[in-house]
């Protein structure tokens, strides 16, 4: 058994990431960028107006001034403003030459049909100057960013319509168990709905990663070896929940083994989640997840995304951890692992624990934001104290 930090250690260091491709604009999001995109153009590529107003020399900031064009956005400016002069210009439209500050519209009082007075005492420049945010050779998004919406925006503003990213992972999921039946039927006496391969499915969906649903493996040593070597065919990543314990009839590791996977480790210090597994062979990664939702949950939060970034060449494939302070005084009974406490989180930034009854309490989650990291062997933790706390 290996702590959390050497598993996500050992998941990360096994990563060998996948080939790139172009791919649309819009189909990058949720991709990792696999090569530097460079400014082709200065942003903004000229002096231009914060906002709607006149462009004036603020030396005459205080002296009627006369309107000598009307500059709209798109258009480019005919006049060089000279003194006591002023253009009426629109928010993006470019500053004409002369003139070194914008006064706003709303502070200035029409005298007539081509003249404006200054109402208040100062003003800003209220000018976006010229490649101020990037300079053309710039590079500005970089290879391993994991493209947002945000990135989308600037790749659009530089002209950037296929970008180069990181191909993305084959991945199918499976559920084991003789006491598993799909959420279409009702369970008889001793059975359970599969829940475990659409929630994994789901999760990853969010990355924008469109896994297989590979179905239920019944208990059955040639079953299963038959049903994970076709999935290895043609899939990179094979996520199994269940029959990775230790009863009469969690054989998958023996099964993996015969296939032909190495073990690179065979459970955590971790509640929930101590009997998670992971293999690889060649180029194909396996992960073995408790049976239980709420620990196939967090260990798909925890170890499988990041693991699944990596692969796609993240260079941050990790989460950020917060420090929040508890609402109240927290008691847990002394355990030898480190536990992940489901949590909610108040208008006020604290934490409280919420209802849990462990790690088959999938409801649990319903009302739940985060997780509370335990160290091992801690029973009380005082209100106000900082706990560490991975959003979910």
């Amino acid at each position: 058994m290996i702590s959390l930090e050497e598993a996500i250690n050992r998941v990360l260091a096994s990563v060998k990431t996948l080939e790139p491709e172009a791919v649309t604009l819009i189909e990058s999001l949720n991709r990792v960028l696999a090569s530097d995109v460079y400014a082709d153009v200065d942003m903004p590529p000229f002096d231009k107006s914060a906002m709607d107003g006149y462009a004036i020399r603020k030396e005459d900031i205080q002296n009627k001034l006369e309107v000598v064009e009307v500059i709209p956005a798109g258009a480019f400016p005919l006049k060089t403003i000279e003194k006591n002069q002023c253009a009426k210009i629109m928010t993006g439209a470019p500053v004409p030459k002369g003139a070194d500050c914008v006064i706003k519209v709303e502070e200035t009082e029409v005298l007539g049909e081509a003249s404006i007075r200054f109402t208040a005492k100062t003003s800003n420049n209220n000018i976006c100057y010229q490649s101020e945010d990037v300079t053309k050779g710039d590079a500005v998004v970089l290879t391993g960013t994991c493209i947002l919406p945000r990135h989308i925006a600037l790749l659009a503003s530089l002209g950037c319509t296929n970008p180069l990213v990181s191909k993305l992972p084959r991945v199918i999921v499976f559920s084991t168990g003789d006491e598993l039946v799909e959420p279409n039927e009702t369970p008889k006496a001793s059975q359970i709905r599969n829940s475990n391969s659409y929630q994994i499915i789901s999760q990853l969906q969010q990355m924008g990663i469109k896994a297989i649903n590979g179905g239920i493996i019944r208990d059955n040593v040639e079953v299963s070896r038959n049903t994970i070597s076709n999935g290895i065919a043609d899939n990179d990543i094979i996520i199994l929940s269940g029959g990775v314990s230790m009863g009469d009839f969690d054989f998958i590791p023996s099964v993996l083994e015969d296939i032909g996977f190495n073990q690179i480790f065979d459970s955590i210090a971790i509640q929930p989640g101590k009997p998670t597994t992971f293999w690889k062979m060649d180029s194909t990664w396996c992960f073995g997840l408790p049976g239980n939702p709420v620990s196939s949950l967090v260990q798909t939060e925890l170890l499988v995304k990041p693991f699944i970034l990596k692969l796609m060449g993240c260079t941050s494939p990790l989460p950020p951890t917060f420090q929040m302070p508890l609402l109240k005084d927290f008691t847990i009974r002394k355990r030898e692992r480190k536990s992940l406490i489901p949590i909610s989180i108040d208008e006020n930034g604290r934490i409280v624990p919420v209802e849990y009854h462990g790690s088959a309490h999938i409801a649990a989650l319903l009302q739940a934001q985060g997780l509370m990291m335990v160290s091992e062997n801690t029973t009380f933790i005082p209100k106000e104290s900082l706990v560490n706390v991975r959003l979910i």
